[in-house]
């Protein structure tokens, strides 16, 4: 693949820049909510912890998964109808997850004490009503996942796909850094009722994107719009039968297995060992404002590496990250620099998983754009998420799991000193996500040597 010399300064279209800004503006909205998911499902609709992991899970999950559809489907319908239907949804769904809670206190379902905490519906059949709400969120989400990956696809050249994405990825992080600064904030005026106004904030976010897609976003490429069903399942079995691409996914999903705990496990086990003052969305902040700042450095570093050697300079950095996020409760909580060594060891496991996430993701998109069919762009984008559909499902549910037997909530403890008893190698959650990442690292490594003596063989 040709890259752009790192001098030069490529030109991107109106529509390229319009997907990018409205995919700022709802990645702002998406992490502001699902930064505290697990707490809003646990703090203010009484789910257990395995409930609210595995609600999230599948959750996350369906995101990434419906995009195999919604993306082929964009493709018939085109990218603008697509973001507006997905848009619209998403509006609906936010709004949704702010009233309903609302809707509950007002008939007296739901209580909240002086200090704004959770009083009730731990036996309540009506806190389930939030799942289909949740999959109105999914089926918007989808749309996004698969049309922005591929309007980039559509707007780039093959010689500026590597900026394009590395651009692509950028805003996304930028929108993640910044949905993830309101929540602290929001939570120390008002408590836990925080998590149910945080959506209001992302429902505005998401109508803004609307509203901009509605007025400004106009692509001049059409290609595979109009395309019959038979079209759509004839281009469903080659992604089916393109094995290096089956596996790859299987690999990388590895990695997202180990992201994925900045949502699952990270806020919960921060505020149990921290303390209730610890701050989970700014700790995970460190990973958008890292990615943003580094992001087109190391694209321009590997630009003449290949996207599986890029790729695999990330995975071997994921268990390093793990271990660190270990060390903190290896080490005490005790106070240095202003902050608890939880802290401190979070936020430097962080900044290595950021750093691998530069190295993995944009140059993981290139690769799936460069395989799709000109007018297939959006289901192969969609495609390409299923490794977070993989990552979500088995990443929350182990989550769950180890939160549990390793870091239980204190409130089911009669005293603190039982739960310190029960929570005292709390550190060996990330113990086994370290072990993950590295199985996952070394598969990749396996996967290009195996590719490369393929593909050298072909030559000859």
């Amino acid at each position: 693949m040709n890259n752009p010399s790192p001098n030069m300064t490529p030109k991107y279209s109106r529509a390229f820049w319009v997907a990018n800004s409205v995919e700022l503006l709802e990645r702002m909205s998406y992490y502001a909510v699902f930064i505290v998911l697990t707490l809003y499902l646990s703090n203010i609709l009484g789910f257990n912890d395995f409930e609210a992991s595995m609600i999230s899970g599948l959750f996350s999950g369906g995101l990434y998964l419906l995009p195999i559809f919604s993306g082929a489907y964009a493709d018939k319908i085109g990218f603008r109808k697509s973001m507006l239907i997905a848009f619209l949804l998403l509006t609906i769904g936010y709004f949704g997850l702010g009233v309903f809670p609302t809707l509950l206190e007002s008939t007296g379902l739901v209580s909240y004490g002086v200090t704004t905490h959770f009083n009730g519906l731990t036996s309540s059949g009506s806190r389930w009503i939030i799942v289909p709400i949740l999959f109105v969120l999914m089926i918007g989400g989808s749309f996004i996942k698969s049309i922005i990956s591929a309007s980039v696809a559509t707007e780039t050249t093959e010689a500026t796909r590597a900026k394009g994405y590395s651009i692509f990825y950028m805003m996304v992080n930028i929108g993640a850094f910044t949905g993830k600064t309101v929540i602290d904030p929001l939570r120390d005026v008002i408590g836990d009722r925080a998590y149910i106004f945080i959506n209001y904030f992302a429902a505005a976010m998401t109508l803004l994107a609307l509203i901009a897609v509605f007025f400004l976003y106009k692509s001049a490429h059409h290609a595979g719009e109009g395309k019959s069903m038979a079209d759509i399942g004839r281009g469903f079995l080659r992604i089916l039968c393109n094995w290096r691409l089956l596996i790859l996914i299987l690999i990388i999903t590895g990695f997202w297995m180990v992201q994925q705990q900045l949502y699952a496990t990270m806020p919960k086990y921060v505020i149990r060992l921290a303390g209730e003052g610890a701050k989970p969305g700014w700790i995970a902040n460190v990973n958008p404002f890292v990615v943003v700042c580094c992001v087109n450095f190391i694209t321009r570093l590997m630009a003449k590496r290949t996207a599986i050697t890029s790729m695999n300079v990330g995975m071997f950095l994921i268990p390093l990250s793990a271990l660190l996020m270990a060390m903190g409760n290896v080490l005490g909580n005790d106070i240095i620099s202003g902050m608890s060594n939880i802290t401190l060891m979070m936020i430097a496991g962080i900044v290595i998983q950021a750093l691998a996430e530069c190295f993995i993701s944009p140059r993981y998109l290139e690769y799936f754009s460069l395989q799709a069919p000109k007018g297939e762009e959006g289901m192969y984008l969609g495609f390409s998420h299923l490794h977070s559909f993989l990552s979500s499902i088995f990443g929350f549910g182990i989550a769950g799991v180890l939160l549990t037997k390793y870091c239980p909530d204190p409130a089911l403890f009669d005293s603190h000193a039982a739960w310190q008893a029960a929570s005292a190698n709390a550190h060996y959650i990330w113990y086994y996500f370290a072990g993950i990442g590295l199985v996952a690292a070394v598969a990749l490594l396996i996967f290009s040597k195996v590719t490369q003596i393929i593909d050298k063989k072909k030559k000859v």
